[in-house]
């Protein structure tokens, strides 16, 4: 018997806003430049990391630890490493604070690589750089309300979507809406228009050029998907309705995919940004296909969802269609 794709894997548990991508810094990027601050002694720790996830950022560089190491450096990097004790990155850098938009990052990890604990700038760049250290065995201790909610705050949406926050202060009050699951997704607005907005709306700004006719690949899939299965359901797509890579936004999909190694490989891979919407925002904008998970777990089709509740005018491209009984894409715009 045949089924959709995006409805044989039944792992869903309720209902959640939120998703998965790179943390931002205070311009809505990833950090790329980090300094690893490091005792004499520890060098060696510190070229291994160096070696490790360098690769990931625009510059790494190693810093021989004195008592003004971090005075000295204030501003250049987007992120310091810390690798030494919580209490010595602490005292050294508290005097130093003043805007958490401004503020380089800080983390701190231990010798044997054992934890990675983001002290300040979680959602501008320590969590991202915590997540990092995580592939060479350390433990991300991430304390930020949305990370440890398993939620995604309005800062990493901000990233998926190429964009930035404009008002920072209004990130407190929302999100806290995405952690009660009130925010639903991010609304988007094409001008010119004028547009007044309270305390607590968070309005976000494309860092780039606005694209004219920009798409959202809407994706589900079978749990452990390779990423390859999901480039070449993508490029179909693409193809189907006469778009390229450079077309493509981001993508969509939903919460009970946020995970899938495989998926988040491939959009890594275009160096797309990943939304992953909520049961009751997919509900919203169900899709045409019917779909068997709406029958068996009560979520409707993810691929058609995603891609119409995330696109600009929310307005279906393109049909799910399925690649290897594996992925299921639609696009939406």
């Amino acid at each position: 018997m045949s089924t959709d794709t995006d409805d044989t894997d039944s792992d869903a548990s309720g209902d959640s806003s939120g998703g998965h991508c790179s943390t931002p810094d205070s311009d809505g990027e990833v950090a790329e430049d980090i300094a690893i601050v490091a005792f004499e002694r520890k060098m060696d720790t510190a070229e291994e990391i160096v070696d490790g996830i360098g690769d990931r950022y625009d510059s790494i560089e190693i810093l021989e630890y004195h008592g003004d190491v971090f005075a000295e450096h204030w501003g250049e990097y987007d992120c310091f490493v810390g690798l030494m004790a919580s209490g010595i990155a602490m005292r050294k850098t508290a005097p130093l604070l003043d805007d958490k938009w401004d503020d380089p990052a800080i983390v701190v990890v231990d010798e044997e690589l054992t934890w990675a604990i983001p002290i300040t700038g979680g959602h501008h760049g320590a969590n991202q750089v915590a997540d990092d250290l995580a592939s060479m065995g350390a433990v991300p201790a991430m304390t930020t309300a949305s990370e440890a909610a398993d939620e995604q705050g309005v800062e990493k949406q901000a990233k998926a979507l190429d964009a930035h926050v404009v008002n920072g202060d209004s990130t407190v009050a929302t999100n806290l809406a995405v952690l009660d699951g009130e925010l639903g997704p991010v609304e988007r607005l094409d001008g010119p228009k004028a547009v007044l907005v309270g305390d607590d709306v968070t309005v976000l700004k494309r860092n780039g050029d606005e694209s004219d006719g920009g798409v959202v690949l809407g994706t589900g899939s079978v749990s452990g998907a390779k990423s390859k299965q999901f480039l070449a359901a993508w490029e179909e797509a693409l193809d189907e309705v006469g778009k390229d890579w450079e077309d493509v936004e981001f993508v969509a999909t939903g919460t009970r995919k946020e995970d899938e190694d495989g998926l988040l490989e491939a959009a890594a891979e275009k160096d797309l940004g990943v939304i992953a919407l909520g049961k009751g925002d997919l509900e919203e904008y169900e899709g045409p296909t019917p779909s068997r998970s709406k029958e068996l777990i009560g979520w409707p089709g993810i691929a058609e969802a995603s891609a119409i509740a995330a696109g600009r005018e929310h307005d279906l491209l393109l049909e799910k269609i399925s690649h290897d009984d594996a992925v299921t894409v639609a696009v939406g715009r």
